[in-house]
């Protein structure tokens, strides 16, 4: 009897797409959400799931989030949800530069304010 079957991880685009002006660089774009997971194969289809993490990626610079994991499978089984910027945890950030979302100017991440339009800035 031949055994065919294994364990291994997967990552998986989940329905979801919301547009959003990026925390990180300032600029529009969208949230997409993925989820990763280990799974358990016999004779190629997938038995079992454990060790599930959902992430967001934003479209705009390529940041990465965490998001919990009581949120991401609310996302994964089709529920209208909206991300907010309490629900992120950043991962890694992008190499795009820092931008105001008042005015799109560049500006050093450290800034309480716009150096160019003088708006406040978390």
């Amino acid at each position: 009897m031949i055994f065919i079957g294994g364990v291994s991880s997967k990552r998986e685009k989940l329905d979801f797409n919301q547009t959003m002006v990026c925390p990180h660089c300032g600029r529009y774009g969208s949230y997409e959400v993925y989820m990763e997971y280990m799974h358990f194969s016999f004779f190629f289809i997938p038995i079992y799931k454990w060790n599930k993490k959902f992430y967001v990626q934003s479209t705009c610079c390529g940041s990465i989030y965490s998001i919990s994991k009581e949120l991401g499978l609310r996302i994964a089984e089709g529920e209208s949800i909206i991300i907010t910027e309490k629900d992120l945890n950043i991962i890694q950030k992008s190499n795009a530069p820092y931008r105001c979302p008042h005015c799109n100017y560049e500006i050093n991440e450290d800034f309480k304010f716009c150096p160019n339009c003088a708006a406040p800035l978390k």
